[in-house]
């Protein structure tokens, strides 16, 4: 796929500017950094998934502030890298895990230049939420996971669901298919000084211009069994880590579900692959 250089560059300065707001709205980081025990729950809910990584080597991809990445190295992990296109969220990564006590290496490079831009190879990949929406190629993005990881080493992924991305941000008369279910060769542009987590004293966006992609499952399941790694489990489930449609939405726990009819749309799916070796 021909990819236009702009795209990322657009979205890496959006999310330098949504780094700023996250950091002001919170983010789990004052929890991460009180409690020492503390996985946020984006990661919590897949530790059964993740298991024991005492001694094992992890990269974390389009770690962003590095919540997650925190969380990982807390399950026990003796290397952990996290990698993302933002500099200013690394930046705030960084200073983060200082803060909490984590040894936590940050790198800075696209997805799609991560097997250049680290050494070695990988017992855990791992990468959560909302990841897909930003790269436009995911057969090339299965290539690189797979060139990532060991012989043995494992891919988990969790992610918003392509069905729950197709939905139109107007719902007044209900939930309506209005975006591409498909990979696109061209990108959805968005303008916006928000994002999906606000604070009322929280800094607005001010590179407001993104570039977002939908992927199909049947996409996202063949990208990821043509690199030859084997799918161990999948699962759609219905619960959400944010809420797009308040008044259609009530929170569960941890996450956000349909207040009606809540099996009636996948909102996320949740994947783990290894490497044979």
């Amino acid at each position: 796929m021909m990819v236009n250089e702009s795209w990322f560059r657009e979205n890496q300065l959006n999310w330098d500017d949504r780094a700023r707001l996250h950091e002001a709205a919170g983010y789990g980081i004052d929890e991460l950094v009180s409690d020492p025990a503390y996985i946020i729950p984006e990661v919590a809910q897949d530790r059964d998934l993740i298991g024991d990584l005492t001694g094992k080597s992890v990269l974390h991809l389009q770690c962003h502030l590095g919540t997650g990445t925190i969380s990982l190295a807390r399950l026990g992990a003796e290397h952990v890298i996290g990698l993302d296109l933002s500099p200013e969220s690394l930046r705030r990564a960084n200073r983060i895990a200082g803060r909490a006590g984590a040894e936590i290496d940050f790198v800075q490079a696209n997805v799609y230049d991560a097997r250049r831009a680290v050494t070695e190879d990988f017992d855990l990949v791992y990468t959560s939420l909302g990841v897909l929406c930003w790269l436009p190629d995911v057969d090339e993005w299965a290539r690189v996971v797979h060139s990532l990881l060991m012989p043995g080493g494992r891919f988990i992924i969790r992610d918003d669901h392509p069905m729950f991305m197709a939905i139109g941000e107007d719902v007044s008369e209900g939930l309506k298919i209005e975006q591409p279910y498909f990979q696109q060769r061209a990108p959805q542009a968005w303008e916006d000084d928000g994002s999906y987590i606000d604070a009322k004293h929280a800094p607005r966006i001010q590179r407001t211009k993104s570039h977002e992609w939908n992927h199909s499952i049947g996409e996202i399941l063949t990208a990821v069994l043509n690199t030859g790694l084997v799918i161990d489990s999948f699962e759609e489930t219905n619960h959400s880590a944010w809420r797009p449609w308040p008044h259609l939405m009530e929170r569960d726990g941890d996450t956000f579900r349909l207040r009606e009819n809540p099996d009636r749309l996948a909102l996320q799916w949740v994947m783990s692959a290894h490497r044979p070796s």
